[in-house]
């Protein structure tokens, strides 16, 4: 069963020889089955509030609850995607995959048919016995995805999983990820700078404004899916690039990190 995660007035703040106000604020109601893209500039908080609902970060104040209980450690059945894919080399894909069963101390030979299934869902049967050096960026990160998914988590945490491929092997892992979503229906967190991706992937965009992390904007992405990457043409998508680079004050034309 997918997650619900209620944000209520979260603040956290970094206290040290530079006290850094990280988060200010931050309110949404996540429902389950959700796709929700997380967008905003370098250092805004957007990774922070994932490493709050993670667990992974105490919150300073507010209410943060993953199905209506207060998150004070890692919740059961999350799992995490990041944007360097830390496959271990010397592990097969396949071994991999199962690492997370073996820290949980529960029995792999019960979940080698879901690591199967992972492995079909993503394309990467044929792999199951290869090591990561023999993969492409691209299989390496659907190779990761398959290793969040294989204790069937309630809630997936992705924190720009994409960021370090290049264009064309990110527009297939856009495309790749909204499948496996659709078919897993997990209630999925997706951190990213790219306008476009947050708004192909998105049912909502969560708009972080800058340091501190304050929510701009949250906007409702009502395209019907499976969307196809063609979407990103027409003037109803454009539309929506548009209004976000307004909030961030770019200029049409203009360079920048979010693209």
């Amino acid at each position: 069963m997918a997650a619900r995660v209620l944000s209520q007035d979260v603040r956290k703040r970094f206290e040290g020889a530079r006290d850094v106000l990280a988060l200010d604020g931050i309110n949404v109601d996540i429902q389950p089955g959700q796709f929700i893209s997380i967008l905003g500039p370098s250092g805004c908080g957007k990774s922070t509030f994932l490493r709050c609902v993670a667990g992974l970060e105490n919150i300073s104040s507010g209410s943060l609850t993953v199905d209506q209980q207060p998150v004070s450690g890692p919740p059961d059945q999350v799992g995490m995607v990041f944007q360097r894919d830390a496959l271990l080399e010397w592990r097969s894909i396949r071994d991999n995959i199962l690492l997370p069963l073996e820290f949980a101390g529960k029995r792999t030979a019960d979940y080698l048919d879901k690591v199967d299934q992972l492995l079909a869902l993503t394309g990467l049967s044929q792999f199951a016995d290869s090591y990561p050096r023999q993969l492409s960026g691209g299989m390496r990160q659907r190779a990761s995805i398959c290793r969040a998914l294989v204790d069937d988590p309630r809630l997936l945490l992705m924190d720009e999983p994409f960021g370090a491929l290049d264009a064309l092997t990110r527009d297939n892992m856009n495309a790749e990820l909204q499948r496996i979503w659709m078919k897993t229906g997990n209630t999925t967190l997706f951190v990213t700078h790219g306008i476009a991706e947050a708004v192909f992937l998105g049912d909502t965009v969560l708009v972080f404004s800058s340091r501190p992390g304050r929510i701009l904007e949250q906007i409702k992405i009502d395209f019907p899916r499976p969307r196809p990457l063609s979407l990103r043409e027409t003037p109803e998508f454009g539309r929506h690039v548009a209004h976000i680079r307004q909030l961030f004050g770019i200029a049409d034309g203009a360079g920048d990190s979010h693209e």
